[in-house]
């Protein structure tokens, strides 16, 4: 049994100004054949999953081309017809396959294709025949469409945000390519799409936590495969964006059709509880003032790198430079030019920089600041995140400044603290800090959540932000909930 494995993966913020070109992918991820497997065994990713199941199942695996980029703007039209073209390229000279198994994003965006999953698993079911069994994972915030469900013989996205079950859907795809070769099971699918868009909202608690109970309680009870609720990603504008159901049932189309619409009918009850408010940076850091025990993990969610923003906003980082309390530190900033001048000048010097707020106006103005350069490094280190464990992490060069009292580190590269490595790194002891600043809405909660007493989100202006009234939508799908008020979920 041959199977080939891939990766595309890119979540578009169609409202970035940085568009995504072929050196994003390559500064990410650009792996081709057998790299894939070295790069990807042992760890906790997707295609970590894949390659384990395949193992257990003793199949043989052809690893094609995995291309990732990190959240950004549209992609180049060029960049993504030649990731396309590689990909079917080197699955057309894999020899024979009994099926093809990839991980997708399901939010990707290029100049000319707002679909492009669609796009590619159209081509390669056009090229492949009707009777290979192609099989994709999924993220929860993927914009489904019927594109995508008509070309594809089985799509299982991740439940959870932070997304710790991906390597477990990677597994999960293997076992159901498996079993659909083995004619085990046969898949019907039905995808229901909301009037709805929703912030980025954990599933730790709150409505997201209930309505995947819900979606587990018809996994168990019926002849159900799979049942997912994506959240959808609301800073993609495109005609798809919104949240959607997708159920799987085996051999039964009527029965995933109506799992999918009484789940649909539950979210959909549950809709103003997504639409929640933040403090204000300088109200957060206010709050974190109150508490006696740290550290105090304040994440700013209107940057949110894993969204697609620059990761170079002021606004948090401002307001704690100006409290100045010691035993603070913000992780991190990208500023490229920081990181170049603290390089040249070595640790020990003290350097007079404009910090932050370069790509954009719309995160914050750059800081006139001096800064102390205490350490440099290479920015390479291993993930022990329950997301992507085992992954290595390469953020280029980085730097920790201190600025008055407060830890600051600087990188070249735009990322989320998924851990406390990159702090780590740089010498620092989060438990003896006392407030901690990030960038990032609900990833951080994977390592931290039982690891900090106390989290505050803030929310600002920003391209992740919570307040969807700030985004000039101009291809989105009307009428829609929250942006129109009233709305029937009939409107679909």
């Amino acid at each position: 049994m041959r199977i080939a494995i891939g990766q595309v993966f890119h979540e578009t913020n169609t409202f970035s100004s940085e568009t995504t070109n072929e050196k994003m992918f390559r500064q990410r991820e650009w792996l081709e054949g057998i790299d894939i497997i070295q790069e990807h065994r042992n760890v906790k990713d997707y295609l970590g999953g894949m390659i384990d199941g395949a193992d257990d199942l003793q199949i043989n695996i052809i690893p094609t081309l995995s291309a990732v980029a990190r959240p950004s703007g549209i992609i180049l039209e060029e960049t993504w017809q030649k990731i396309k073209k590689r990909l079917i390229d080197q699955l057309k000279q894999s020899e024979y396959l009994d099926a093809i198994c990839l991980s997708l994003h399901g939010a990707g965006v290029s100049e000319k294709c707002d679909d492009i999953e669609g796009e590619l698993l159209e081509e390669i079911r056009n090229i492949f025949g009707e009777n290979i069994p192609i099989v994709c994972t999924l993220d929860l915030h993927a914009n489904l469409t019927e594109r995508m469900i008509e070309n594809s013989s089985l799509l299982l996205g991740v439940k959870y945000y932070p997304h710790t079950d991906g390597y477990d859907r990677g597994r999960e795809a293997i076992y159901k390519t498996y079993q659909l070769l083995k004619n085990n099971i046969n898949p019907q699918m039905h995808l229901t799409k909301l009037p709805l868009m929703i912030p980025t909202s954990t599933t730790v608690f709150g409505p997201a936590n209930e309505i995947n109970k819900f979606c587990k309680m018809y996994e168990e009870k019926l002849d159900i495969l799979n049942c997912t609720f994506y959240h959808g990603f609301p800073y993609s504008d495109t005609k798809n964006t919104g949240v959607s159901v997708l159920t799987i049932s085996n051999g039964d189309k009527f029965l995933a059709q109506q799992v999918s619409n009484s789940v649909a009918d539950e979210i959909w009850e549950k809709r103003s509880e997504f639409m929640v408010k933040h403090l204000s940076p300088k109200e957060g850091l206010e709050l974190a003032l109150q508490y006696n025990q740290y550290p105090v993990l304040i994440n700013e969610t209107s940057d949110n790198p894993g969204a697609g923003t620059p990761g170079d906003g002021t606004f948090l980082l401002s307001e704690m430079l100006k409290i100045n309390l010691p035993q603070t530190c913000f992780a991190f900033i990208r500023d490229p030019e920081v990181v170049e001048k603290a390089s040249v000048l070595g640790v020990g010097a003290t350097i007079s920089i404009e910090l932050g707020g370069k790509t954009d106006k719309l995160h914050g103005m750059p800081l006139q600041v001096k800064g102390y350069v205490k350490l440099i490094t290479d920015g390479e280190f291993t993930l022990t995140s329950p997301m992507g464990k085992g992954q290595t992490v390469r953020l280029g060069r980085t730097v920790r400044l201190k600025i008055g009292n407060v830890d600051v580190i600087v990188t070249e590269i735009k990322s989320q603290l998924l851990d406390d490595e990159l702090l780590k790194l740089h010498g620092i002891d989060m438990n003896r800090y006392k407030i901690i600043g990030i960038k990032s809405s609900q990833h951080f909660r994977a390592f931290f959540q039982n690891k900090v007493p106390k989290f505050i989100t803030v929310d600002s202006s920003g391209l992740s932000t919570f307040n969807f009234e700030n985004f000039q939508y101009k291809h989105l799908q009307r009428p829609i909930y929250p942006l129109d008020q009233f709305v029937m979920k009939e409107n679909f």
